[in-house]
Formats: structure tokens, sequence, C-alpha cells
């Protein structure tokens, strides 16, 4: 029940607090497509204050942060303002604030992998564990 004795629909209290998942990131130009945003969402690979949603209507507001895999690449922002229009790319970075970690620079990238040449067979038991242990903890 609201204040004034109507029944609450769960709809957004006001016009313009809060916002659907997929449209917010298809005005911020992080998705090309509302389809693609949705898609991703469906997927389960965004998080709104590490709550994992699956809904594409879902709502985000302003202050919440969002965290999404786009492309094999994490992207973490924070929501500053709600989109009107998808207008251009100086407009959509208008409504987040990114707190996206800088990229691991190449040379120590290529430290901690394991090389092996080309066709040099299958992994021995110790190169199989090394692997395993950089996976484990490069996993979140």
């Amino acid at each position: 029940m609201t204040s004034d004795g109507r029944a609450d629909s769960g709809a957004p209290a006001g016009r313009g607090r809060a916002q659907r998942i997929d449209k917010w990131l298809w005005y911020t130009r992080a998705i090309k497509s509302r389809t693609l945003a949705a898609g991703l969402v469906e997927d389960g690979r965004v998080r709104i204050n590490r709550e994992k949603i699956t809904k594409p209507s879902h709502a985000v507001e302003i202050g919440d942060v969002v965290t999404a895999s786009v492309n094999d690449r994490l992207r973490i922002l924070k929501v500053v303002a709600l989109g009107v229009r998808r207008g251009p790319a100086s407009e959509g970075q208008s409504l987040y604030e990114d707190l996206t970690p800088p990229p691991v620079p190449a040379a120590v990238a290529e430290k901690t992998t394991i090389n092996r040449d080309p066709g040099s067979g299958r992994p021995t038991k110790k190169q199989r564990r090394d692997t395993d242990r950089l996976r484990a903890r490069d996993e979140p």
C-alpha cells in the first residue's frame, strides 16, 4: 500500500528513479543492441550490487554498481544517471563512472602463462598442475 491508500503495483516509484537494466546498458553503448543486452542479462553475465540477475526488466537505480562480462572483458560501471535516449557516445559515457581496473600489461601477462612449443605433444603432469594453478588463481 502506498501512502495515499492505493495498492502498490511493484513499479518504480516515480518516473526517472529507476530504469530497466537492458535499456540502461544499451543507452550507455556498452552493448550494441537492446536484444544483445537482454541476452547478456538472461545468460547471467550481469550483476547489480554483486547480485546476479537474470531478468532484463530488473531495475537499476542511481548509485548501483553494474558488473558485466562483455566480449570476454569484465566491466564495472557505477550508475551516475539514467538515460533518456541512445545518443552519441559522449552522452552514453556520462551515464556511468567506469570502475574497471586497468588491463594487465602484456609483459606481466606473458610471465604468468606457460608457453609450450606447438606440436610438442601432451603436457606432462607437472605442466598440467602448473596450468591448473594459474587458472585457479585467475578465477574470481
